[in-house]
């Protein structure tokens, strides 16, 4: 413990960026699944091609793979684009942008499904009922589909939320100084390693036992008034 506590800054510093990270990815998978999730219900035959590309896709791509191609190779590729039209210089992706991309990106299709799970577990009657007092599609959303929408994909959006989290120690491997990479690193140099990661499965154990008390709330806040089985 005495090791833990010289060390404590940097694992604080780690911690912020893992936290700061799984946050940013998470804003960015919601809407992306969002847009997945409503492009994979759209009567246009395209867009449901595009949204089930999209989550086969990453389905099929280990989650690795996808981190390496975007740091290495996202770079590269914005580049020549730039390069071709003139818009743009070189352009150099760090490992916190490429970690919020690859993982916004990765569980965005993963959160695809579970919005279209929960949009089509909404009583149709209801939507149509409200189409037929004329509300438009906007006010549809916010006050027929969301809640109930909230409510219903609040169980898999849970899961989705505590695996993003572990999965931000993804980013250590592109050297990302997150948690699991200053850890490292202390625990190297101390020879130490073990004690190291055994702090760090502790932070996980917080940073997962807190949120998932936080979405316990949020779950009796949408589930007020109705009745359990």
């Amino acid at each position: 413990m005495v090791v833990i506590f010289e060390y404590r800054q940097i694992l604080i510093e780690g911690t912020l960026v893992t936290i700061s990270l799984a946050v940013l990815s998470l804003l960015l998978s919601v809407v992306l699944g969002l847009i997945g999730a409503f492009a994979k219900l759209s009567p246009s035959r395209g867009l449901r091609r595009a949204g089930s590309v999209y989550t086969i896709f990453v389905r099929s791509v280990p989650d690795l793979v996808l981190m390496m191609l975007i740091f290495f190779g996202g770079q590269t590729f914005v580049t020549q684009i730039g390069s071709l039209t003139g818009l743009w210089g070189y352009i150099e992706i760090n490992q916190f942008v490429a970690g919020v991309l690859t993982l916004g990106f990765i569980f965005g299709a993963y959160m695809s499904e579970t919005f279209r799970g929960a949009i089509l577990a909404i009583p149709r009657g209801q939507i149509e009922a409200a189409m037929a007092i004329g509300m438009k599609p906007w006010q549809i959303f916010r006050i027929v589909t969301w809640p109930q929408m909230v409510r219903f994909a609040l169980p898999s959006f849970t899961n989705n939320w505590l695996v993003l989290v572990k999965s931000t120690a993804l980013v250590s491997v592109i050297g990302l100084h997150d948690l699991v990479w200053n850890a490292f690193s202390a625990g190297r140099s101390t020879h130490k390693l073990f004690t190291f990661m055994t702090a760090v499965m502790v932070v996980y154990l917080v940073i997962t036992g807190i949120s998932d008390l936080i979405l316990r709330i949020v779950d009796r806040k949408y589930a007020a008034g109705v009745r359990r089985a």
